[in-house]
């Protein structure tokens, strides 16, 4: 169920991955994108992630940029490597102009810094989706 005043929208049901390797942000954010209707895939590191043949039919990633096994770039390199076409929000709480710019080489739709705020992701789902369709 949606938050109260979330307003109701198509990605509703979205399939996300979360890839987070600190545990406490990633079952925060896991519970909040839950809460505003979406399905999740969390993650603590990029092997599980990239090793899962289910994630194929995920429409989005959300992904923190320095991970323990990977960093948030590579993953997403990676998965386009094997032919996964969604969409993708890289997270981190180191932002550069040189971070921006390869994210954005990389195919992300947005790079959000943390401490994230709710409203902050759901507004980049919402138009990561839109720029999919």
């Amino acid at each position: 169920m949606p938050q109260s005043g979330t307003p109701y929208w198509p990605a509703r049901g979205l399939h996300i991955l979360l890839l987070e390797d600190d545990a406490a942000v990633r079952r925060s954010l896991h519970l909040m994108l839950r809460a505003h209707g979406f399905e999740v895939s969390s993650y603590a590191a990029a092997t599980p992630l990239l090793t899962n043949a289910a994630v194929a039919g995920a429409g989005l990633l959300v992904v923190d940029h320095n991970l323990s096994d990977s960093d948030g770039i590579r993953v997403l390199c990676e998965l386009r490597e094997i032919g996964w076409q969604g969409q993708a929000i890289l997270i981190t709480a180191s932002p550069s102009a040189e971070l921006r710019d390869a994210a954005k080489g990389a195919g992300f739709h947005a790079l959000l810094e943390k401490p994230l705020r709710p409203q902050e992701l759901i507004r980049a789902i919402a138009a990561a989706v839109s720029q999919a369709d």
